[in-house]
C-alpha cells in the first residue's frame, strides 16, 4: 500500500510542482549554473543509487554530510531553499523510480560508516530511504548517528497509514528544521 501511494502522490506532485520545478531550475541555473546536485547515496539494502535535489551550495563544496558542511557554502537562493525544503522537490523523483519512499529514514552517504553500522544493526535498510520521517520531523539529523539509527528503527516498527500522512503533513506545514550546516 505504501509504495502504491508512493507512486500515486511522486507522480501528482511530478506533475502539479512542474511550474515551481521549472522556476527553481531556471534560478538555480542563474545561481550556480549547475541547479541540480547528485549524490550517490545508501539505498534500500545498501543498494547505491544516485539521490537528486535542487543544489543549494556552491559546486566545490565538498561532499560531506550537511552537518559536517561550512555554512559559507549556501548560496542565497540555497538558503531559500533549504528553510522552505523545495531543495527536496526532485527526490520526487527518485520515489517515482522506487529508489526511495515518501516516508523513511533519510539516505546517508556511504562515508558515514557509524551511522550504516547501527541502522544495519537496527534493520534500517530493509526499507526505502525517505525524503522525510519521524528524525526530520523531531529535528534529528545524521550528527548523532546512534539517536538517528534508534529513531528511524522507533519510525519503522510503528509505521502505519496514519503516520505515513502524518509525517507527510507535519514536513509540509514546515515541522523540523531540516538538515544542519556548521556554524549555522
Amino acid at each position: 500500500m505504501k509504495r502504491l501511494l508512493d507512486v500515486i502522490f511522486s507522480l501528482i506532485g511530478l506533475i502539479t510542482l512542474s511550474p515551481v520545478l521549472i522556476v527553481v531550475m531556471v534560478l538555480g541555473w542563474v545561481d550556480t549554473r549547475s541547479p541540480l546536485f547528485k549524490q550517490e547515496r545508501v539505498g534500500r539494502h545498501q543498494r547505491s543509487f544516485i539521490l537528486v535535489k535542487f543544489r543549494t551550495m556552491r559546486i566545490e563544496t565538498q561532499s560531506v554530510a550537511s552537518h559536517l558542511a561550512d555554512a559559507s557554502a549556501i548560496t542565497p537562493l540555497g538558503h531559500f531553499l533549504r528553510r522552505t525544503k523545495l531543495d527536496e522537490l526532485p527526490q520526487l523523483w527518485n520515489v517515482l523510480k522506487g529508489e526511495m519512499s515518501l516516508v523513511g529514514p533519510r539516505p546517508s552517504l556511504f562515508n558515514q560508516e557509524e551511522l550504516i553500522q547501527e541502522r544495519e544493526r537496527q534493520g534500517v535498510y530493509n526499507a526505502r530511504p525517505g525524503i522525510t520521517g519521524l528524525a526530520q520531523i523531531e529535528g534529528i539529523d545524521m550528527s548523532t548517528p546512534q539517536l538517528l539509527a534508534r529513531t528511524d528503527a522507533k519510525m519503522l516498527k510503528t509505521m502505519n497509514l496514519r503516520n505515513y500522512f502524518s509525517y507527510i503533513a507535519l514536513t509540509v506545514l514546515g515541522k523540523g528544521s531540516g538538515d544542519r550546516v556548521r556554524g549555522h
